[in-house]
């Protein structure tokens, strides 16, 4: 982020111990024909947040001081904590930077799906009502139980929630190890040396107190939020599985220690093919870094060789939100990344050959998102046509921008572009829904299919506001797939697995990853649009163990299971009656 009125992003809840102490030209889609070239199914969402029955408002902790955390919100997550086969919520709350009289304590939330169309608070009936100045999540079944466990990263001590299987969880933070009272933002799940146990990457942000707080200003007089060239970087951390429920601190070993990074987004993929899991981690005003896996525990930072250090202007920007994906079905994932107002969403188009190009301006995603400022973005096909759309929550971090530029303002629209085919996208945002026409200061951002409708819904936080929940209506009028994948050998997420479909002669790559975005997590399941299709040709899944598997004539709209090493797949209602 640059320019005077550059506000941080700050981070979620912290211990009162610590507060105390150039545009290429679009490309044609490669290797695969391009999509069907048929009218575009009219979708559009639905804000069903109350009849749902979610209530949540988020805590920024706020108290006059203008902190750099306040302005960070927080993160959310869709998961299936009961196994029941819907999912279910995780919304991160912060908490007060200040001693100050209050009602009671601010707590996560965590909203079972009762299968009806509403959720049931029960947070404090899953031991999960513990408070902290919380601002990412990340969801993995790291004990490799059948139960997805919590990592809530934290400004101050995070927390590891282990999953016990019993709708409860036990904070088992000090026993595993993996706790880190820096400045926390977002974490991923990942399993980086192949050992069949998920590790888990920690982002930091920068290093913040109260006590080296610092005076900023924006008209000369009274105090803003600083942007984060004020502070120090802080370092990412990365935390090995040793498999019997600890985890070791393998940062420096592993060449991610590194204090000059502000790092506010990660995601996990195979940036050139090999099969290994590599790490790109979006940097605000520093340098975004990709961590090539060297394939023996460590890992080369080659963001500045391949491309996606900088804007094409050779300027480090202010980047938040992350995700990848083959938008082009060039076989290759590219990388899309949320930055700054005044900087424009960013869109690492793969090259091949370790390189990248960023290709917003000319793909249509660049001069929409000039003004507006990104923090949760993701890909994800919600219109089911086979090819990834791109989602991006916006909202300022300064509530007086508007005074010192007029074209800004705090509370923002969210942006929805949907791909076109040969690179390009259009924004589709003035129609689809009253949802994409409110003015909000949004913050993390998840995709699931929570009403097991084929189609993809979107999960939303805000800054000191409330969380909502987005019902796509119409992208199921096309057909889909939905796979489960449950390792064995493998890690029990499977998450690094590649999946590649054919469907009427088009070759569609997904990879199954933990969290991304901006501090969340979307569902674990992988969702092919097929179109109009009544069925899937071929789907080959390649395990991290480095398993291949093929499956034929797989029918459309139809959730299955796949299970490492069987040799046919079945629904997900029988693999889950078999338990």
């Amino acid at each position: 982020m640059s320019g005077h009125a550059r506000a941080t992003a700050g981070l979620c809840c912290v211990s009162l111990v610590l507060l105390g102490a150039a545009c290429s030209a679009g490309k044609p889609a490669s290797g695969s024909k391009a999509a069907e070239t048929a009218p575009a199914p009219v979708v559009t969402f639905a804000d069903v947040t109350r009849e749902a029955g979610i209530a949540f408002e988020h805590e920024t902790g706020a108290f006059g001081k203008k902190y750099l955390p306040e302005t960070m919100g927080a993160g959310c997550a869709f998961l299936d904590y009961d196994g029941d086969g819907r999912l279910d919520i995780f919304l991160v709350n912060s908490c007060p930077l200040a001693r100050r009289k209050r009602s009671g304590p601010t707590l996560p939330a965590l909203y079972r799906n009762r299968g009806d169309g509403t959720f049931e608070n029960v947070t404090a009936k899953a031991h999960l009502a513990v408070e902290s100045y919380g601002l990412g999540v990340a969801v993995g079944d790291y004990d490799n139980d059948g139960h997805p466990d919590i990592f809530l990263n934290a400004l101050g001590l995070d927390h590891l929630f282990r999953n016990r299987g019993d709708g409860t969880f036990e904070d088992v933070t000090a026993r595993a190890g993996v706790s880190d009272p820096a400045f926390g933002s977002s974490a991923t799940f990942l399993d980086y040396d192949r050992d069949g146990f998920l590790d888990l990457f920690v982002c930091n942000y920068v290093a913040w107190t109260s006590e080296t707080d610092l005076f900023c200003t924006l008209d000369g007089t009274h105090k803003s939020y600083c942007t984060p060239e004020s502070y120090h970087g802080a370092t990412n951390r990365l935390f090995r599985n040793r498999g019997d429920g600890t985890f070791e601190d393998v940062s420096k070993k592993a060449g991610i220690y590194n204090e000059s990074g502000k790092s506010l987004g990660v995601v996990v993929f195979d940036h050139d093919g090999d099969g290994l899991p590599d790490i790109a981690v979006a940097n605000d005003t520093q340098p975004n870094y990709l961590y090539r896996n060297n394939g023996d525990g460590t890992f080369r930072e080659i963001g500045r060789e391949v491309g996606i250090a900088f804007s094409e202007a050779g300027v480090a920007r202010g980047a938040m939100g992350i995700d990848a994906a083959d938008y082009d079905l060039s076989g290759r994932e590219s990388l899309v990344i949320g930055n700054f107002s005044n900087e424009m969403v960013a869109l690492y188009h793969n090259e091949g050959g370790n390189l990248y190009v960023d290709d917003a301006a000319s793909a249509g995603i660049g001069p929409p998102s000039l003004l507006t400022l990104a923090f949760g973005t993701f890909f994800f096909d919600y219109d089911l046509d086979g090819l990834p759309d791109i989602f991006v929550a916006n909202g300022h971090v300064e509530p007086d921008i508007n005074a010192v530029q007029k074209d800004v303002t705090y509370a923002e629209k969210p942006h929805l572009f949907r791909n076109l085919s040969g690179g390009r996208f259009e924004e589709t945002s003035p129609r689809a829904g009253t949802p994409f026409q409110r003015l909000i200061v949004a913050r993390g951002a998840a995709a699931g299919d929570y009403d097991g409708d084929g189609d993809m819904d979107i999960l939303l936080t805000t800054n000191g506001g409330p969380a909502y929940l987005l019902r796509n209506d119409g992208g199921n009028a096309s057909s889909w797939l939905r796979v489960m994948l449950e390792g064995r050998k493998s890690a029990r997420d499977a998450f690094g697995a590649e999946l590649v479909l054919t469907v009427r002669g088009r070759t569609l790559r997904r990879d199954l990853r933990g969290a991304s975005s901006y501090c969340s997590q979307s569902e674990k399941a992988v969702t092919f649009g097929l179109y109009s299709a009544d069925k899937a040709d071929s789907l080959e899944v390649t395990w991290p163990s480095g398993l291949k598997q093929a499956f034929h004539d797989l029918p459309a709209r139809r959730a299955i299971a796949i299970v490492e090493g069987d040799e046919t797949f079945r629904s997900v209602d029988a693999l889950r009656a078999s338990r």
